[in-house]
């Protein structure tokens, strides 16, 4: 990044040694499970890959390096898969590539040639999956204020002539991206027949990049075009549109639900970003997170981004939802503290389900609740289903304890 980038805010640049020391110590993954879930699209030949650039990372500055000399040599064995007729391994070796080049993205908070760089690399390779890609992708771009949103629209199969399929809105978090929304096999929602449109919505990834700036609430405004959009595809079962968020995604995609009202059959998030103005995720965890904020915003100082900060509050808006709704969160979330997700769930009056993890963290992972009791991941996809096919249920807290053992209390 340029020196104006690195001193937009006084806490990265007090702390950027220690960030660098701690990289060294505990490795890529020191805020977030980064390499899991930037690899997971791409199934173990993509976890080998990035585990393999994780290890020759020791500080910030090496991340573009590193994932960039990986993916040139990757994306090399795809154009020669290609060229061989090896048409199954090019699709997984672009796939690869491009979630390569969509993580090598990461420590650049402005938009600079370096960025426009690694994302016309990723784009291009993601559309050379889809060439061979085992099941149907569009590519998307749905106008938005004078811009456009980009994102992916997986479909189950080739719909048959007149057939149309239910679908899911994936909301990344802040440092995730439309590229990680859907498995290349075994996707938990293309396996359910459920369509899969997974978008960087403002402030997101290449949003950003194309100058679509977040706020506190422009993605309830968002979310009116984009299913606009979906109930005007041929494809798409309209009267079955759900919607999925994930980290920050929790926070968007509960005001998601609450712009769409009944234009959806259910929300549910998990990791969740729900502390009003922020304090934990911006002033007491990794600097990073801050950074990437303020430019996701459009935010040069850092005293204006404060008083914007607490603006980012969930509670005005959640008494509109109307639509089902299910929050899974881990009790030692280190980004949100979770007695701010009980307070959200306060202020929903609609259908609605808690769900906590003893002793998780911010990715519901990390502690024997989830591997001892039921799947996170799961038991949301499964959830959601439900809400498709309309099967009602009861406004629950549940505690999963660290056996397993899952009880609930009226919510």
């Amino acid at each position: 990044m340029s020196a104006k980038a690195d001193g937009r805010m006084k806490r990265w640049q007090e702390q950027r040694w220690i960030l660098d020391a701690v990289i060294r110590t505990v490795g890529v993954e020191w805020d977030q499970g980064r390499l899991r879930y930037g690899a997971a699209p791409g199934g173990n030949q993509a976890a080998g890959e990035f585990r393999a650039v994780g290890s020759k990372i020791k500080r910030v500055g090496d991340f573009v390096r590193e994932f960039s000399n990986a993916v040139k040599r990757r994306e090399g064995k795809a154009v020669a898969f290609e060229e061989a007729g090896r048409l199954v391994s090019a699709r997984e070796s672009y796939m690869t590539a491009s979630l390569l080049w969509a993580a090598g993205r990461w420590p650049i908070f402005e938009t600079n040639d370096e960025l426009e760089h690694l994302e016309e690399r990723m784009n291009h390779c993601y559309a050379k999956f889809i060439e061979h890609a085992p099941h149907p992708v569009e590519i998307v771009r749905i106008p938005f204020q004078g811009k456009e949103l980009p994102a992916y629209l997986h479909l189950p199969r080739k719909p048959k002539p007149g057939e149309t399929f239910p679908c899911v809105v994936n909301i990344p978090g802040m440092d995730s991206s439309k590229e990680t929304g859907v498995n290349m096999y075994g996707d938990s929602y293309l396996e359910r027949g459920i369509a899969v449109l997974s978008i960087d919505g403002p402030g997101q990834a290449e949003s950003v990049a194309l100058g679509i700036f977040v706020t506190n609430s422009n993605h309830m405004d968002a979310a009116k075009v984009v299913v606009d959009w979906l109930e005007a595809h041929p494809a798409i079962d309209s009267s079955k549109l759900l919607v999925r968020g994930s980290s920050f995604g929790t926070y968007w995609g509960l005001q998601w639900a609450a712009a769409l009202g009944d234009r959806i059959k259910g929300v549910a998030v998990s990791g969740v970003c729900h502390e009003p103005g922020c304090n934990t995720i911006f002033n007491m965890a990794s600097p990073s997170f801050k950074l990437r904020y303020m430019w996701m915003s459009n935010y040069d100082d850092e005293a204006e981004f404060d008083e914007f900060a607490k603006t980012i509050d969930l509670r005005p808006f959640v008494p509109a939802i109307t639509c089902p709704v299910l929050i899974m969160a881990g009790e030692q979330d280190q980004l949100s503290p979770v007695e701010h997700s009980y307070d959200v769930l306060g202020h929903i009056s609609a259908p609605k389900e808690l769900v906590v993890y003893e002793g998780a963290n911010h990715s519901v992972a990390d502690a024997s609740s989830v591997s001892l009791g039921e799947n996170p991941k799961d038991y949301l996809a499964d959830w959601l289903e439900d809400r498709m096919n309309g099967k009602p249920f009861q406004s629950v807290k549940g505690y999963v304890d660290s056996s397993g053992r899952r009880t609930d209390t009226p919510a």
